[in-house]
């Protein structure tokens, strides 16, 4: 199957299709209308979350901040969550992430969010991290010095949470112009990559000694600075555009955090890659 996240007018639909005929095989829909900050008016009303897929379930997050469980085989709705009264100021756009038998997602909106784990099946709350509103970064999972966490950007940090509890492990502050923090954390062995607009790019050391944790970059970058577009990482480099000079594309070396190479500018806004 091929499930896409769309909106159509005032109601955000999931449509699940056949992926050798295109055949539409399911479609569900709820009413979600969403007025869009006048600065985002070119990013379009959304969904801007990737849907999630596990265990036969799909899980939606619309960009109002409806949260939504469907069956994968029939399109039945498993369970929602209401959107907040106030979501983020630029609309939702962290994806939500499966965890054995929970489902992670950033709830709510400015000043007012909660990481949240529910139980899959049922959406029920297993545990929620109050510290900070959501960011526009998607959460990554991650064991560092022996504990599996939940590593994702909000508000105005880059935070380590424990997958299990929910407690806060670690953070560091992370500020960016109007609170946009949206570049998804990668994780390179002990290292924890993260970067921002007019920020540099931060590889980070995360350890953990006795009971206590502590961070320290690893190594930083000047040359490069990232905004909506998150990198990726092959073999030992680290490849991505970079917002400075209207858009450069860049290799970073993995282990060293020096630039490989630059392309020469005006390249881009955004790119996937």
């Amino acid at each position: 199957r091929v499930v896409v996240h769309t909106r159509q007018g005032n109601r955000e639909v999931i449509a699940a299709y056949d992926l050798q005929s295109g055949k539409q095989l399911w479609q569900d829909g709820v009413d979600a209308p969403y007025t869009m900050n006048s600065a985002a008016t070119g990013h379009g009303p959304g969904p801007k979350s990737t849907p999630a897929i596990a265990d036969g379930r799909v899980f939606t997050l619309g960009i109002s901040g409806i949260f939504s469980a469907h069956d994968l085989a029939t399109g039945k709705l498993l369970w929602r969550k209401n959107a907040p009264p106030a979501p983020p100021e630029f609309g939702t756009a962290t994806s939500p992430l499966v965890d054995g038998g929970n489902v992670i997602a950033f709830l709510g909106g400015t000043g007012g969010g909660a990481l949240t784990a529910s139980d899959a099946a049922t959406g029920l709350v297993k545990w929620r991290w109050t510290g900070d509103g959501p960011g526009y970064a998607s959460p990554v999972l991650a064991t560092l010095g022996g504990t599996r966490q939940v590593i994702t950007q909000s508000q105005n940090k880059l935070v380590g949470i424990d997958a299990a509890g929910g407690q806060l492990l670690w953070e560091v502050a992370l500020k960016t112009p109007y609170e946009q923090n949206s570049v998804t954390p990668m994780v390179m062995g002990e290292l924890v990559l993260y970067a921002g607009l007019e920020n540099p790019t931060i590889a980070l050391r995360v350890t953990k000694t006795g009971t206590r944790w502590t961070t320290a970059p690893a190594w930083r970058n000047d040359d490069v600075a990232m905004y909506m577009s998150s990198p990726a990482v092959s073999g030992t480099a680290i490849y991505g555009l970079s917002t400075k000079n209207r858009g450069q594309f860049f290799a970073i070396d993995a282990a060293s955090g020096k630039t490989m190479w630059l392309t020469r500018g005006r390249e881009a806004e955004n790119a996937s890659i």
